[in-house]
């Protein structure tokens, strides 16, 4: 029976382990600010080579000493959780490597580690509900197939597990179609500047909704900034880790920092990057293609690795007949654990690759949108997204496609499709800011709807041209965007020359009446001198009638919306826009340029259907 005790002896005699201690790292629940759990980190001793855990691996690998080191931080970690008492569960990193030994024999050296069965070795007695165990990328899962009936075990120990660092490393999709983790730790790289790339927002969303079907729940790593959890918070993160939220320390807090509890209690919501392009525009397959050669049925399985050897950019070989016709597939991976295991390379690599290949591939037309590529690959045939698929033209091979390039397009697409933007401004129009409307009245924040209009801009378009107005929107744009908290503002263009800004601050006056000051004076200097002298321009009015226009200047109408009016009015987007429509109105003829209304006196006077 393998136990703890023996794991110990699997190093060589000339590694030895320098003296250890545990830190441990909050993990926050984002929905009701409490502690998940703490991660367990491994450190050396302070001043030592072997302080940074990077120095201990090292040292634990050059000596293969990996389970060794593993077992021993775990102990560490269970030994100093055993007098903290803390809240939650207790987060212990495991490599795949370390998992196999622990976990061979039905588990008996996880639950003597663990002191499920009475004898810890020194560690204290945990209960098995209240340990999560990571899955690290320290080493790869090598069969994933066997690596997940081992995992398995756990479940009947009573213990769950997360993949650690999703989105990098080993830590990809192969392991999430074979295994069945609890929770997925999203990696720090996706998380960080998630606020200003649309891309990474994107991505975040697929993998909630993958992990919503698989029963999953997510954890974002990496959060530093009060707007990074803000946004990880309004997507639906269950819960979130990161220095903002609480460093390594020996001894951490039971309770979030009151900073950390603000943000979360806090009903103003993040300000979702936009990307502003159109649609799917005609996408097909073909666009993802990659040339990658193929192999005949009776290609040795031998030359088939020796081909992923030579080129380590290939993911997968298709299996093509006489006619160039795809007849199945070889994944890179599969085939690269399959020689890991004992006798492989004797038993198989001399035979056809056809026998160990993938008989049913899944194809598509170079000509297939990817709209149905995606539909496709989010219905029954999700599990062969690691796989990627085979395009082909008239049913003959002409290369690969794979499933990171689809779900990077799909995710593009998708920010894309949900998007009007103005071609001139490349600002949200109507519809997004529709959305982002109804998204501070779902969450019930106070905001300042600013609906933003430039005086007598038609007639300076009319006697300078459109290169100049356009000159000029784009000048208005850039200035209101400047007046903007890019964490809590929403700046749209409607379209002409009426622009609206949500603003959730109490400084959003200052910072509209600062740009109006901009502007007016960066739109008299788009006239000519001698029309700056004159204070004006001649032009004709709707009537034809020649008139005297003074100068372009911007005007405000504000609706403030407050909580108490949310939660008393059926209010929604199109309100705010009549109620902005009246403001703007009153703006346009107050000496001031800005005229600000309260929607719930606009309710009362009838003016709004609410």
């Amino acid at each position: 029976m393998l136990t703890v005790a023996s794991l110990s002896a699997t190093a060589p005699d000339a590694v030895r382990l320098p003296p250890l201690h545990a830190v441990f790292q909050p993990i926050v629940t984002l929905g009701s600010g409490d502690i998940l759990g703490y991660e367990a980190l491994i450190r050396g001793r302070a001043g030592s080579p072997f302080a940074a855990p990077d120095a201990l691996f090292r040292l634990a690998q050059a000596g293969g000493a990996t389970v060794d080191l593993e077992v021993a931080a775990a102990r560490t970690a269970l030994d100093a959780w055993s007098t903290l008492n803390l809240p939650g569960k207790l987060f212990l990193n495991f490599s795949p490597l370390t998992l196999r030994h622990l976990l061979t024999g039905r588990g008996q050296a996880m639950a003597a580690l663990l002191g499920a069965d009475g004898a810890s070795g020194g560690a204290a007695a945990i209960a098995p509900s209240q340990v999560i165990i990571e899955i690290t990328e320290q080493t790869a899962i090598g069969d994933a197939a066997s690596f997940g009936h081992a995992m398995a075990l756990l479940g009947e120990l009573g213990v769950h597990y997360a993949l650690d660092d999703f989105g990098s490393g080993h830590a990809n999709l192969d392991m999430l179609a074979d295994l069945s983790p609890q929770f997925i730790k999203i990696d720090k790289s996706l998380v960080r500047g998630i606020g200003t790339c649309p891309r990474r927002l994107e991505i975040l969303r697929a993998m909630l909704r993958m992990m919503g079907a698989f029963g999953g729940r997510m954890i974002a790593e990496g959060i530093e900034t009060a707007e990074e959890l803000a946004m990880v918070r309004d997507l639906g993160v269950t819960a979130g880790q990161g220095y903002f939220l609480g460093r390594p320390v020996t001894q951490p807090g039971r309770h979030v920092s009151p900073e950390v509890r603000g943000v979360l209690a806090s009903r103003q919501i993040a300000v979702f990057p936009q990307t502003l392009r159109s649609g799917w525009s005609g996408m097909t397959a073909g666009q993802l293609l990659r040339p990658a050669p193929t192999v005949g049925p009776s290609t040795l399985n031998d030359e088939v690795l020796a081909r992923f050897h030579s080129q380590p950019e290939l993911h997968a070989i298709v299996v093509v007949d006489d006619h160039k016709r795809p007849v199945a597939m070889i994944n890179r991976q599969n085939l690269i654990d399959r020689y890991a295991t004992p006798f492989h390379r004797e038993l198989f690599g001399r035979k056809a690759c056809i026998m160990l290949a993938n008989p049913a591939p899944v194809c598509f037309d170079r000509r297939v949108s990817l709209e149905d590529v995606a539909q496709v690959f989010a219905g029954e045939r999700s599990h062969a997204l690691a796989d990627g698929f085979v395009i082909t033209d008239e049913g003959r091979y002409v290369g690969l496609g794979t499933g990171a390039d689809l779900l990077r397009a799909t995710a593009e697409v998708r920010t894309e499709a949900a998007r009007y933007a103005n071609p001139l401004t490349f600002l949200p129009g109507n519809i997004l800011l529709n959305q982002h409307v109804d998204r501070l009245i779902d969450a019930g924040s106070p905001f300042h709807a600013c609906y933003v209009d430039l005086n007598q801009f038609k007639s300076f378009n009319d006697h300078y041209g459109y290169w100049k107005g356009d000159e000029m929107l784009k000048g208005a744009a850039a200035i209101l965007s400047q007046a903007c908290d890019p964490a809590r503002d929403f700046l749209g263009h409607v379209g002409g020359d009426d622009f609206l800004v949500l603003y959730q601050g109490d400084d959003w006056e200052a910072r509209i009446r600062a740009a109006i000051a901009r502007f007016n004076d960066a739109a008299l200097m788009l006239y000519s001198p001698a029309d700056r002298a004159a204070g004006g321009i001649q032009g004709e009015d709707r009537f034809g009638r020649t008139v005297f226009f003074a100068p372009v200047t911007m005007a405000v109408g504000v609706v403030s919306v407050s909580a108490g009016a949310m939660a008393t009015l059926r209010l929604g987007s199109q309100h705010i826009g009549a109620a902005a429509a009246v403001a703007k109105r009153s703006a346009k003829r107050a000496a001031s340029g800005v005229a600000l209304i309260d929607i719930a006196e606009l309710a009362t006077q009838g003016v709004l259907d609410v």
